[in-house]
């Protein structure tokens, strides 16, 4: 029965008009660890949605439910995708359905992104363009959420990492046909201890460039807490970042 059933979802999914695809609200989770999730799930994070999807590391579309991201297997842990499509679906029209891409991974820098580099058995680059070609096949892309910054929070890093982001989120919006389309940026963690000034300075230049960039938005982290790293959000902030993820699409795009 369970297979049959999950035959049945695909075709569903293979044969949506295009009316279908504008009322399936697809979003991309990009970035580096923090967005690929390094927090414990628990139960509360298994529990599905209907109305919110997800792909699995063969792009099959799924019910989602943490962890969301695959790309990492050894590392998997809670992100903030699902906690933001919870919050964003209860604003969202009745017929309105969430689907999540997962494309973050872990110690990737944005130097690494331009140049499609291969990271964890990753090409980062290549792979956001065929994870967005898919999106497109199953809905509209509405938005990506980006959390990356900690690799770059360097000497060599920081003083390009402004101009990169102009570059790599020109790059997104190319792939998805969207000149404007929204791009939320979350701060680094406040918590850590060995890279403390580097961490502020990056936050510093995220905030920057959302200055200047309308069709960006910035979440607030600081009061956050990690996972006894000092490096990674643990559960509660990730579910709380994923509510003020939703919290800033919404502002933005009102």
């Amino acid at each position: 029965m369970k297979y049959i059933f999950s035959i049945l979802f695909l075709l569903s999914f293979s044969s949506m008009s295009a009316q279908d695809k504008k009322k399936t609200w697809v979003f991309i989770l990009a970035g580096q660890s923090n967005m690929a999730g390094r927090g414990a799930v628990e139960a509360e994070d298994t529990i599905t949605d209907p109305r919110i999807k997800t792909i699995d590391k063969k792009g099959n579309i799924i019910l989602a439910k943490e962890p969301l991201h695959f790309y990492e297997p050894t590392m998997a842990g809670l992100d903030c995708g699902l906690s933001f499509a919870k919050a964003l679906i209860r604003d969202c029209p009745d017929d309105v359905n969430i689907l999540l891409i997962p494309a973050a991974v872990g110690g990737s820098n944005i130097r690494q992104w331009l140049g499609d580099s291969v990271h964890r058995g990753v090409k980062l680059l290549s792979n956001f363009k065929e994870k967005t070609a898919l999106a497109k096949q199953y809905g509209t892309i509405k938005g990506i959420l980006w959390h990356q910054g900690e690799g770059d929070a360097n000497e060599k890093g920081m003083p390009v990492y402004k101009e990169n982001m102009q570059k790599l989120f020109g790059m997104f919006r190319a792939e998805a046909g969207k000149k404007k389309l929204p791009i939320l940026l979350g701060e680094l963690g406040a918590f850590n201890i060995n890279a403390a000034k580097q961490f502020k300075q990056i936050n510093q230049i995220i905030w920057e460039y959302s200055s200047t960039e309308k069709n960006t938005a910035v979440i607030a982290t600081s009061d956050l807490d990690h996972k006894g790293d000092n490096l990674h959000f643990n559960a509660a902030g990730q579910r709380a970042m994923g509510v003020r993820y939703a919290k800033a699409y919404w502002s933005l795009i009102h």
